[in-house]
């Protein structure tokens, strides 16, 4: 029997034995969806020993090892090619989906335009959050930020913690771009790059569905000032990197976002000055600082390719 338009696999990518409860709280979250999924796979990222611990321990799920380079988009890879339902949904492994996430996600699919969907990432503070953590950039910490839409619409990109796509579309743009992604200290956009080609083979767009919720944990060590900025100039670098790969303009809504961030900082004085909170105060350092990272991590990252392009060239 062939699956039904909106059959879904869940897959969830994993590395390290120290996520393990991590893992066993998302597995729980999927299972107990409304909409139940028609299997979940979970890839372990070159650990044999994990590997064989959740073919022990967790019954009832596939399991399946990295069958490319290690990193993320291999190993989302691995599982999404091994798919066989018409829509094939990713979580992290340290998210708790909400009991209707799947059912709210895959709404949009009966356009069959839409190619993919994400939905809203909530941060799940380990500690307490930051004072002075803008809104605006929670996408720092894998949320979703101020600005994005409010109910289902349009969007650009979504991100991989949280994302539904249309198989066929998948495996026509062939999948996340192995080697270009989060390992180590890289943090390049391996799930906007998708979206991008993706859009571009199908002429399919994607929606941001903000009813459809996950917790994303976030640990203390993330919630640190050190982390934030660190984490805005790889992202600055990563966009750059992104940019290079494609034809068209790849960057249009980050400026849009650029554009809407003095207006922020505005915002945060403003409520400070009128006695809503000294945080507020705080909350516009926050968004000042986060800018200027990521503009020297694109301007390092725009220098060393040109500089790379010129000792190609000279090599010639």
């Amino acid at each position: 029997m062939n699956p039904t338009p909106l059959a879904t696999t869940i897959v969830i990518p994993t590395y390290s034995e120290v996520r393990w409860e991590y893992l066993t709280r998302t597995l729980s979250s999927a299972r107990a969806q409304t909409y139940t999924p028609e299997e979940i796979i979970v890839v372990v990222d070159h650990n044999p020993a994990m590997f064989a611990r959740i073919q022990r321990e967790l019954p009832g799920v596939t399991v399946l090892q990295n069958e490319y380079a290690q990193g993320v988009s291999g190993n989302r890879n691995t599982g999404a090619f091994h798919a066989k339902t018409p829509l094939i949904a990713f979580l992290d492994d340290d998210i708790v989906a909400e009991t209707d996430w799947l059912e709210r996600q895959i709404e949009p699919f009966t356009d069959p335009t839409v190619v993919g969907t994400g939905g809203a990432i909530e941060p799940a503070w380990e500690g307490p959050a930051p004072k002075w953590m803008p809104d605006e950039f929670l996408w720092a910490v894998g949320g979703s930020y101020a600005g994005m839409p409010t109910e289902t619409a349009p969007i650009r990109n979504v991100w991989s913690a949280n994302m539904i796509v249309r198989r066929d579309v998948f495996v026509a743009a062939e999948g996340f771009r192995v080697g270009f992604g989060k390992l180590g200290d890289r943090n390049r956009p391996e799930d906007t790059d998708l979206c991008l080609r993706m859009s571009e083979v199908s002429g399919g767009h994607w929606m941001y569905v903000p009813a459809a919720v996950i917790q994303h944990e976030v640990p203390t060590e993330r919630a640190s000032f050190r982390f934030f900025v660190k984490r805005c100039y790889a992202e600055g670098r990563g966009k750059v990197q992104m940019s290079g790969l494609h034809e068209n303009d790849a960057l249009g809504a980050e400026r849009s976002y650029l554009w809407s961030l003095p207006k922020a900082v505005l915002r945060h004085v403003g409520a400070g000055l009128t006695g809503k909170g000294a945080d507020h105060f705080l909350r516009a350092g926050g968004v000042v600082a986060g800018v200027t990272a990521a503009g020297v991590g694109g301007v390092v990252e725009t220098v060393s390719a040109r500089r790379n392009r010129t000792d190609a060239g000279a090599g010639q």
